[in-house]
């Protein structure tokens, strides 16, 4: 279960770089071939719903995958692989109990989002990021790109799943 979380979370951090770097006044760098997003694409929060997800274990999250248009587009045509441009984040949070939803259902059953835990992006530039297999990844934490060293574990996870397109996540209409 635990890699299996691990495996929707970096798939998830891989379509998100890959998005947020397509659109050319996103690139920090052009002339570099990098394979991490490094900026936060604007207007994120107001992406569709692609799916929800809840990660046991170490992780102990709950959070909501969004994705821009042309995510949203290839997901409800089931278009594989994914077109250049796509962008699908993943917005994670600690998951607390709900005391006042508890006294309601009179037992222990309700959780909902606690503190933000991190945001990831795969964004689809197949030709940026030819050597992750089209995919850029990112990982921020307080608004803040993780370290270079800990997204190196993205690529090798989600390339596992090829035959998805490097995708973990699934749409969920």
């Amino acid at each position: 279960m635990k890699r299996i979380t691990l495996l929707l979370v970096a798939g998830i951090i891989l379509s998100g770089i890959v998005a947020f770097t397509a659109p050319g006044s996103l690139h920090a760098d052009d002339s570099a071939a990098p394979i991490f997003v490094t900026k936060i694409p604007p207007g994120y929060r107001d992406w569709k719903l692609i799916s929800v997800s809840h990660e046991a274990g170490n992780l102990n999250s709950i959070g909501a995958v969004l994705g821009n248009d042309v995510a949203i587009k290839a997901y409800r045509a089931g278009k594989l692989p994914f077109p250049d441009g796509t962008i699908i984040a993943a917005l994670h949070y600690s998951h607390v109990p709900s005391e006042e939803n508890n006294k309601v259902f009179g037992r222990s059953q309700s959780f909902i989002a606690g503190p933000a835990t991190n945001i990831q992006f795969m964004v689809k530039d197949s030709t940026k990021y030819a050597a992750t297999g089209g995919w850029g990844f990112a990982t921020f934490v307080d608004g803040k790109p993780s370290d270079p060293a800990s997204m190196k574990s993205c690529f090798p996870c989600h390339n596992q799943i090829k035959a998805r397109d490097l995708v973990f996540t699934r749409y969920a209409p």
